[in-house]
């Protein structure tokens, strides 16, 4: 791929959202790591969604798509291709009865809307960091609740450059996945069925995971959240920490003392630091457990 000759074709493509070649990814997402992308864009329509979508398949070109990036790590070499983030595609509301948001979305300004309209069932998400369209990718939950319980269909667009709604029995569901982890489609729009529920409730449970979260996790750092998936049977946090595991480095990314379950950037990290300790953690846990724990991380990107 010619970045410059790209870059040009786009600019016809792209003309309400915004396109930058060599964009660092660093300050794009929630580790504070990573390299840069050939070239980024920020699309405003489904339309150019769509259009950049077309383009880089008709010319091979690698496509990644990213929301706010809080559940990610970028490799310090950085994104080859095309990576589309999603983050000015926030719009939300009720349409048929549903509330639909939009892929950029976050999930926590979704469920607080929720909470606007009197609506329950999306209490669980109040503390999710993620976009829209990333809690569907990887069918985000917490305390109990899953997106899957109350999706009723998503806008998206096919390896075709098709849009299609897919309903949400559709969707393949798994235990931190979906069938957007095949590559295969883009969300543009979520559509939740929801409940009428009492607003001081809802407000309640929504205060008390609020609370629960802000009081064990290491919010004051730079992370990629929880880090592993949970092992059947046991949880992550707790082998890491029956490991003695908690303040170990490896350069400036460190298992945190607060919460075993995330690693942190402590002290301008790099993303080779981060994968390097996540490494160690999982080395560890094997030995002394044997247990193999699964990152629930995305990890993106080429080595430096």
């Amino acid at each position: 791929m010619n970045i410059d000759n790209t870059y040009k074709d786009l600019q016809q493509l792209v003309t309400a959202g915004s396109l930058k070649r060599r964009q660092s990814l660093k300050h794009l997402v929630y580790t504070r790591m990573g390299g840069e992308a050939d070239i980024w864009a920020a699309p405003a329509t489904y339309d150019e969604i769509q259009r950049i979508s077309t383009y880089a398949h008709d010319h091979h070109i690698p496509l990644t798509v990213l929301g706010n990036g809080s559940n990610v790590i970028i490799r310090d070499g950085g994104i080859r291709g095309i990576v589309l983030q999603t983050s000015d595609m926030t719009e939300m509301g009720i349409r048929d009865g549903l509330l639909y948001a939009q892929c950029g979305a976050k999930i926590i300004d979704a469920s607080r809307y929720a909470l606007e309209q009197e609506l329950t069932g999306l209490e669980f998400a109040c503390g999710i960091p993620g976009t829209v369209g990333g809690a569907l990718y990887m069918n985000a939950g917490a305390y109990g609740g899953e997106v899957k319980d109350v999706l009723q269909s998503a806008l998206v667009i096919d390896k075709d450059g098709q849009l299609i709604t897919m309903q949400g029995d559709q969707l393949q569901w798994g235990y931190r996945k979906s069938i957007f982890a095949s590559g295969e489609y883009i969300v543009l729009e979520a559509r939740f069925a929801l409940q009428p529920g009492d607003p001081a409730a809802i407000k309640s449970s929504m205060d008390e995971l609020t609370y629960l979260r802000e009081s064990k996790q290491p919010l004051e750092y730079p992370s990629c959240g929880s880090v592993f998936k949970r092992p059947p049977g046991r949880y992550a946090g707790q082998l890491i920490q029956e490991s003695g595991l908690q303040g170990t480095r490896i350069g400036g990314a460190e298992v945190s003392r607060k919460h075993a379950g995330f690693i942190v950037n402590a002290d301008n990290a790099t993303a080779s630091d981060y994968i390097g300790l996540i490494q160690h953690v999982r080395s560890t846990v094997k030995d002394k457990f044997d247990v193999e724990l699964e990152t629930e991380v995305e990890i993106l990107g080429e080595e430096a």
